[in-house]
């Protein structure tokens, strides 16, 4: 019986897709150096547009090297990724250290900032093709190995290995990953990197500093690591890279001992003849039988992979993807029977609510990791074309402000998503509920705001495809355990092409009282039309009111009415939730954020700033911001026939409920 479970359980894990590793980035350190400038200086003008358009910089390896201006005016700047940090990631953190690093270091000519998965570096000066050791940065582990001496001899010589093996990269990538085995049979990994602009030479003596600094830093510690503006080196004893993207890899285990000597047969003794051959018997029917067994689980395999590969050609056709693509989505195909086993079948006990397009369950995969299953119901509006571009879009996102699929089913009639589980819901269950809504001080508010910004300017600009949302609301923001933001609900989005503005479609989908003026009326929508949504959503939070609700006095009003009304008075506080206003300190940078609100609501799409403008609006004070127009004021409301579900001339608008 045993043998059966174990075979049984091989076929479960051939049928259910790995999962990856959370590619979340931490900024670890910076400095600011070099001499003070003013903010509207051309060198800081030259400086942001060459950041914000980092993610159109051609990448070799995570490498950037780029520049913008001439003589004093000129910006120099250096982008590293950690050599096993795949694009997607890449992008993603440095997209995050630009906004960071302007935050930090504002209005200065040099400075650099460190993250776990890149660094970010920039200066007037010559920085490309210079080996330099300062500024530095390097932490260590808090726990002492057991045998220091032992252990910093393995690390050494596992170092200097890896040194020369990454000197002698070529101008794209001097980067090296190795294990060894320590004291006690513990494993020790070490990475080491330096910038590609550097000569062999010049990346040997950097690696050389680095590694003689390891004795002060981390002497006797599991982990150590040093960063340098030219390189940098890292050990720990658990594996904290992806092997698989970071070849070659080098292994130092150190061999396995030799085989026992096998000792001659000996004959059979008179009588042991008829029980070996029952042994021999029962030996061979096993074997046949572990045969047939592995034959029927690879023919299985076989059916269910050209299933997939079927539903994945359906999806090419819809989304024009290649191969490659189509590969990486069927890569987060699941079982139905591991999903309806996870959510306990679906059980009510499991519900974590009911959203426009099916209900949503609390799972648990049989390795422990939980799980949120959208199940989308027979008769929901979504259909199979809004399920596949789903998958398609989320399968090649990676942002820590973005909702993770970990996979889907389409089986049995079934269309299930399966994301990672964010335990603190959706916004808007915490921001319009009144004894939830009192925990969100501003602090979390704003950090929720900027959140949902960095996640849209990542789809409109940072990832390798721009993506309009269409439905950015209070019920598509989800909040984790340390209410970070994660836009959720990919149905309705758009793929725009690279130099592509807008589109137009005769089906206007989205949320009631989020929705663009131009897209309610002739369907023409961009990412202007997230920028609006955003807006009405800023008002929300900082309000705590739903949009269409506004409660003013006795009446009702949408809230960007009662916020231009009382824009225009100068009694903005008004509108601002009252448990916002007890801290006195965040007053001014709450009518900041209502005032970016405002220019995110203007009528007009042109008049609208993009969302990698509104994060520096948002982090950067000194940034001086344009006086907003009138916004438009809810034209549907005189639309006749308009429901709050439902669609009326080709018009599709639903409810501000969770999915």
């Amino acid at each position: 019986m045993r043998l059966f479970s174990f075979l049984f359980f091989l076929l479960d894990l051939t049928l259910t897709s790995h999962q990856g590793t959370d590619a979340q980035s931490n900024f670890l350190k910076f400095n600011c150096t070099g001499t003070t400038d003013d903010s509207n200086s051309t060198f800081q003008t030259n400086l942001k547009n060459l950041l914000m358009n980092i993610s159109n910089t051609q990448i070799d390896y995570g490498f950037y090297n780029f520049s913008s201006g001439s003589k004093s005016d000129r910006v120099n700047a250096i982008a590293l990724c950690r050599g096993d940090v795949k694009e997607p990631d890449c992008r993603s953190c440095l997209a995050d250290a630009r906004i960071t690093l302007l935050q930090v270091c504002p209005n200065v000519k040099e400075a650099i900032g460190w993250y776990d998965n890149c660094f970010l570096r920039y200066s007037n000066r010559t920085i490309f093709g210079l080996m330099e050791t300062s500024p530095y940065f390097y932490r260590s582990d808090t726990h002492d190995v057991l045998k220091k001496d032992q252990f910093k001899s393995v690390v050494t010589k596992m170092m200097n290995l890896l040194r020369d093996r990454a000197s002698s990269g070529n101008s794209v990538r001097k980067f090296a990953v190795a294990n060894a085995t320590g004291p006690s049979n513990q494993t020790i990994y070490g990475l080491v990197q330096c910038t590609p602009d550097l000569s062999q030479n010049a990346c040997r003596a950097c690696l050389n500093g680095a590694i003689s600094e390891i004795p002060k830093c981390c002497n006797g510690m599991k982990g150590g690591e040093v960063l340098r503006p030219s390189c940098s080196i890292v050990y720990e004893t658990y594996l904290f890279f992806d092997p698989a993207a970071a070849q070659p890899f080098i292994s130092l285990q150190s061999p396995p001992s030799p085989l026992s000597p096998i000792a001659p047969p000996t004959a059979p003794k008179k009588g042991k003849r008829n029980a070996t051959g029952i042994v021999v018997a029962i030996v061979v029917s096993t074997v046949a039988f572990v045969a047939l067994v592995i034959f029927v689980v690879i023919i299985k395999a076989r059916r269910l992979k050209n299933t997939i590969r079927n539903t994945c050609a359906a999806m090419r056709n819809v989304a024009g993807e290649d191969e490659d693509e189509i590969m990486t989505v069927e890569s987060l195909q699941m079982d139905f029977e591991t999903i309806r086993a996870a959510t306990n079948d679906f059980s009510e006990a499991n519900k974590l609510g009911q959203g426009g397009f099916g209900p949503v369950y609390l799972g648990r995969l049989y390795n422990g990791q939980e799980i949120a299953v959208k199940r989308l119901s027979r008769d929901s509006g979504q259909g199979e074309m809004e399920f596949k571009n789903e998958v398609l879009l989320v399968a090649k996102l990676q942002h820590r402000n973005l909702v993770r699929l970990l996979g889907f089913c389409l089986e049995k009639e079934e269309k299930l998503l399966i994301y990672e589980f964010v335990p603190n819901k959706s916004l808007d269950c915490c921001i319009f509920d009144s004894v939830k809504r009192v925990k969100l001080n501003w602090e979390k508010r704003y950090k929720i705001i900027e959140g949902i910004a960095k996640g849209l300017v990542y789809l409109h600009h940072d990832s390798r495809i721009r993506i309009v949302h269409r439905d950015v609301k209070a019920g598509n923001v989800l909040l984790d355990e340390k209410m970070n933001a994660k836009i959720s609900d990919f149905g309705m989005a758009r793929l725009f092409v690279v130099d592509q503005t807008e589109a137009k479609t005769s089906t206007v989908v989205g949320t009631h009282g989020y929705m663009a003026p131009e897209y309610m009326m002739n369907g023409t929508f961009s990412t202007k039309s997230d920028v609006f949504s955003f807006g009405v959503l800023v008002l929300e939070i900082i309000s705590g009111q739903k949009n269409c609700r506004f409660q003013n006095g006795e009446n009702e009003e949408h809230v960007v009415s009662a916020v231009w009304k009382n824009w225009t008075k100068g009694t903005l506080a008004n509108i601002v939730d009252p448990t916002l206003m007890e801290d006195a300190g965040s007053r001014s940078e709450i009518m900041r954020c209502i005032h970016i609100g405002l220019l995110c609501v203007q009528e007009n799409a042109e008049h609208r700033p993009t969302m990698a403008s509104i994060v520096p609006m948002l982090s950067i004070h000194s940034i001086t911001l344009p006086v907003p127009s009138e916004p438009s004021f809810y034209i549907w409301k005189s639309l006749p026939g308009i429901k709050s579900a439902g669609s009326v001339n080709q018009l599709s608008v639903s409810e501000q409920y969770p999915r």
